[in-house]
């Protein structure tokens, strides 16, 4: 499907892999999977929807079109990310590398609901654990209703300008909607998919190369 699937928007894609991979051992985006590194399957999914893709990388790495280094934090990889956007993008995805298998249904599903008027939106799967809250103590002090709870993935995608507003006091937040929530926004969610699982422990990896497997 072309992107021109969307009259009247230009699409730009984030790729956030600027990441150390400390709790996986080394940067697990550059880590082969199947034929490719792990962040060439999700640098590929997003150019066949975007019109232009822009890779944040470790600083330090060398850098070729189409990328940039990253800073410290993940909000502030995002925000180097989008200077080298063009100011004419209208809709902007921001992609964690390391969820290689989100499919081009899951980012069309979710420009969509910009497109249509949404400020943001955001792909999540239903929680089926019961979710405790705990205080410094490790002391139970509520358990939410987990049928309100979702888990949020990646691409999350946002009309361009309200992206650029919710980074611009350079704010710190574990997601780019919980910094476009606290404009006061409306973020919507579509449905999530079970295999776009974000790759955290070198058991992920293993998994991982097995879903690979059955891609090809």
């Amino acid at each position: 499907m072309s992107v021109t699937t969307w009259p009247n928007e230009i699409i730009w894609t984030i790729i956030v892999a600027a990441g150390s991979g400390a709790r996986f051992g080394s940067p697990k985006q550059f880590t082969m999977l199947g034929d490719r590194r792990v962040v060439d399957w999700s640098i590929a999914t997003a150019s066949a929807v975007s019109a232009g893709v822009v890779v944040v990388l470790p600083p330090g790495e060398a850098l070729t079109d189409g990328q940039v280094a990253g800073g410290e934090t993940r909000s502030e990889s995002v925000r180097c990310g989008l200077q080298a956007v063009p100011l004419e993008a209208t809709i902007i995805c921001v992609h964690d590398a390391a969820r290689p298998f989100a499919t081009e249904h899951l980012f069309r599903e979710t420009i969509a609901q910009v497109h249509m008027g949404a400020d943001g939106a955001v792909p999540a799967i239903g929680v089926t654990d019961t979710i405790k809250q705990v205080d410094a103590q490790n002391v139970v002090v509520n358990t939410p209703d987990r049928s309100s709870l979702v888990a949020v993935q990646t691409p999350q995608v946002f009309r361009a300008s309200i992206l650029r507003q919710a980074h611009a006091g350079c704010p710190e937040g574990t997601d780019d909607a919980t910094l476009v929530e606290l404009l006061g926004k409306r973020v919507v969610v579509v449905a999530g998919e079970a295999l776009n699982r974000k790759l955290t422990a070198p058991e992920d990896l293993e998994w991982a190369r097995a879903a690979a497997r059955t891609e090809v």
